[in-house]
């Protein structure tokens, strides 16, 4: 796992728990790489119905996989600054700056991907 040493944990004006940078990330900068557990298609369905509802990224298909690290606690914006890509190869997702982020400023992913659909 390797995620930059700077980023930190707070409550978000969002709502909940957020992921927030005390230093200045350039845009192109991994600012993770959160290995994920993997779930089966059958788990999917329980962990659906659970409070990890909301921390489940889809996984190859309708499978779904936990990102640890920092990659389930990054907030919802329709205009984000980072990027993710799934890994499969090496059952990990990779979030990239998209631009530059200033100090203190709250790291957000874009939920909805191809197509529309949700990413949990």
């Amino acid at each position: 796992m390797l995620h930059l040493p700077f980023l930190y944990i707070r409550q978000s004006p969002l709502g909940g728990r957020g992921v927030f940078t005390s230093e200045a990330i350039t845009g192109g900068t991994v600012v993770e790489l959160a290995p994920v557990v993997v779930v089966s298609p059958e788990d999917r369905k329980i962990i659906h119905g659970t409070g990890l509802h909301d921390y489940y990224f889809v996984w190859d298909g309708d499978g779904a996989a936990i990102a640890l690290g920092y990659g389930s606690l990054y907030n919802h914006s329709t205009t984000p600054n980072l990027d993710f890509e799934m890994d499969y190869d090496f059952e990990q997702v990779r979030f990239t700056a998209r631009r530059d982020i200033a100090p203190g400023e709250e790291l957000l992913i874009d939920y909805v991907i191809g197509g529309g659909e949700l990413w949990f």
